[in-house]
Parts: structure tokens; sequence; C-alpha cells
């Protein structure tokens, strides 16, 4: 049976500030100081001098070895960030300057890149990685050298660290919304494949939980080491399966191989693409019968019709082109600037220590909704949405609008505390 798009869906265009006090309540953050940290992005102050040595802050992203894409992406929104920082006073008095290394898609090597800019470029946090094998390699430095590392990527969720900080969608984010809505949509069979590495297997253990929850069943699960190029074989597999839905969790170059594979199988009107971490990167490299109608469960599209969400774009075109990609990881890089520029000035100083008892439980108003940073456990509570391609853009399905994960400190001691 083909698979039919599913009708657009009204939706309601952002919180209000009811809807965001109601969160900030749930996250522990006063009303006043939400009402007003709420407002830092859209609101510079007045330019003063900058006489001082720069804030810096350094970036381990991958710019080579696969995933340089989104390290690209993390890269293109705090660059913005930092530009409306400095023009608009810096912060306590000082430019902010980023120092950016490439981590090569490498665990080691970002272990040895964050060990660099600690101790020899004196930066006041980290930003990165992308994958979680390198956020995990690195984080136990991090506590060594007592630096905070300040994570923009979705992941499985679980750590608890007083020296990290996860602007990330959890399972609870997207699995947990996101397979209801595939089962009452496309059916409640599924097939798991992604690949062989940390992030895949902890969410399809989520994944598993949640199609229980909605009596479904899950066909098979599979897993493949990168730099495969020939997925003819397990293609084949699904398609001796018939399920309704893959939950895909292939990143980077990897998933677009695969998905020029299984579109040429002809599997793409039978099977319903669930692909968890799509977005608007992946577009060009694909022909608009290859994307379309794939679905996924974000934190910011493109082509959100929300005022924060256009002008959000609007700038980031400016800066870098009409043709600059603007995907959720531009949106979650460029908060992360804007949080940590918070903390340094509620805390009032460059002191390490202070700056990370300073992060938590701010605001800021982000493109897809205001997000807060919460200080009991350092996850944010992210506005998410449901989106599927349609003619090479990603387009709404659904608003799920805010939720609030539950903490990734209950039932144990932050390390490092």
């Amino acid at each position: 049976m083909d698979q039919e798009k599913v009708p657009k869906e009204k939706v309601k265009k952002g919180m209000d500030r009811r809807d965001f006090l109601k969160a900030a309540t749930l996250a522990g953050v006063g009303a006043v100081a939400a009402g007003s940290i709420g407002k830092e992005i859209l609101t510079p102050k007045s330019v003063f001098a900058q006489t001082k040595d720069p804030v810096k802050v350094g970036i381990v992203l991958p710019l080579s070895g696969g995933l340089e894409l989104f390290g690209q992406q993390g890269i293109q929104g705090m660059k913005l960030a930092v530009k409306e920082i400095n023009e608009s006073g810096g912060v306590l008095g000082r430019k902010m300057e980023l120092v950016i290394e490439d981590n090569k898609t490498d665990p080691k090597t970002s272990v040895e890149k964050a060990t660099k800019l600690i101790q020899r470029d004196k930066v006041i946090a980290v930003v990165g990685p992308i994958t979680s094998g390198a956020r995990d390699a690195m984080t136990p430095t991090m506590t060594k050298l007592k630096t905070p590392l300040l994570y923009a990527t979705d992941y499985e969720g679980g750590v608890c660290n007083r020296y990290l900080f996860c602007y990330s969608a959890l399972p609870e984010h997207t699995v947990y919304p996101f397979i209801p809505w595939l089962a009452e949509n496309y059916g409640k069979t599924f097939y798991l494949f992604g690949a062989d590495y940390v992030w895949p297997h902890n969410m399809n253990i989520a994944v598993k939980k949640a199609v229980a929850q909605v009596g479904g069943t899950v066909l098979a699960e599979e897993y493949t080491p990168f730099g495969v190029k020939e997925f003819s074989g397990v293609i084949r597999k699904m398609a001796e399966k018939e399920p309704k839905v893959l939950v895909f969790t292939l990143p980077g170059a990897d998933a677009m191989t695969f998905v020029k594979q299984f579109h040429e199988f002809g599997l793409k009107k039978k099977i319903k693409i669930a692909f968890m971490g799509f977005n608007e990167n992946y577009m060009p490299g694909f022909t608009t019968e290859q994307a379309e109608g794939i679905v996924t469960c974000p934190h910011f599209i493109q082509s959100l019709d929300f005022p924060v969400a256009r002008e959000f774009v609007a700038k980031q075109k400016k800066e870098f082109g009409n043709d600059a990609v603007v995907s959720f990881y531009v949106d979650s890089h460029y908060g992360h600037i804007y949080f940590l520029k918070q903390a340094i000035e509620r805390a009032g100083s460059l002191d390490k220590e202070k700056v990370i008892d300073a992060m938590g439980d701010q605001a800021i108003t982000a493109p897809g909704g205001n997000v807060i940073l919460r200080a009991s456990d350092h996850h944010v509570i992210l506005n998410m949405m449901i989106a599927e391609v349609e003619n090479r853009t990603l387009v709404l399905r659904k608003y799920l609008g805010p939720i609030v994960p539950p903490s990734q400190c209950a039932g144990k001691k932050m390390v490092g505390a």
C-alpha cells in the first residue's frame, strides 16, 4: 500500500507568554528572570569600548572525516551569534572570539584538540563535538581541566556532569512523541536501522519501548559500520519484512547513500522513512524524488512560519548568502553561545566555576520557541515539531510545543560537583 502524505495540521505559532512561564515554572526558572532573559537574543545592548583581551571560546567540531556538514552548520550559527554579541558591546567589555579546531570526526582527536584549546589558547569554554563517542571521550578531560563543554547536538541522554551543558533533544523530545504519530499515520510495524555506535544503539532502546507502548512490533534491528557503500542486502531484508516504518539512525554521507539506494529499490512508496536527526543540510545531496516524504522530529526547521524563526533565517541568509542552509544545528549552536554570554554576564566574571554556576536556570528566545536550560541537570526544555519533506522543503506537520524531559541526574550524583 502506498504511503499517503499526512495532511497539514493547524498549529499554534510559537509559545505565548503563558506557555513560556508554565515551562519556566517546570524548569525552576522564576517568572521575572525568564521574562527578561528570554528577550536577550533579540535585544542588543549599546556598544561600548572593547580594549581588553577577547573572551576566547574553543570549537571542536568535524570539518572532515564524514560529518563535516554538521560541523560547518554549527560554526555558521556560532559565527553569527559572536558577530551580534560583539556588535552590541561584547561581554564584560571584551570581544568574543572563536578558536576553531577540526576533530576529523574522531574521538581521540577531539580530546587532543580540547586539551590544546584549554591549555594553550586559554578558552573559557569548548563547544562541540557532534557524535556521542567524541563527547564521551572529551568529558573526562573537560572535568579534569574544569572547563565547561557546551554540547549542541541531539543525543541519547543520561549524562550528568557539572562541566557538560546539553542544548540537545533527548529521546523524550523526539522518540516518545514521534513513534505514536508514526503508528497512527502509517502503521505499527517498524524496522530499525542505524550506524554501529553509541547514539543509534541507545536511541533504539527508547524506540523499542515507545513501539511497545503503542502496541506495535519491531520486525528487525540492524546496524552498519561507517563507510559502507552498498546497502542492497539490508534493503532486500526490509522489502521481505514489509514494515510500515523504517526508523533510521544513520547520519552523514552514509545516510545519503542508503536513501538513494532505498529509492532505487522502489521502497519509499511502501515504507515510510522516519529519519532521526534529518535536517535541511541533507537536501542538496538528494533529488526531489529521493528526499520526498522523509519525516523527522526536530526542534527547528528553516521553513518555520514563526516571526522569530523568519527573522533568524533572514539574518543567516544576509550574513552567509541566499543559498545558506539554516538547520537545527545552526539554531542550537547559535543559542548555546548566547547561553554562555548570559552566564558570563550573570557571573560578572570570567572565572570558569562562577560561569558554570550561572549557566543554569536561564532562557533564550530561540527561533522555534523559548528554550530553558536547567541548573538541575544542565539539559534543556525544547519546543519540538514533526516535519516532512515536501518538494525539497521540510514543512511543518505538527507543532508539539515545549517538552520537559525527566532530569538526567535523577537518582545519581552529578559528576564533578
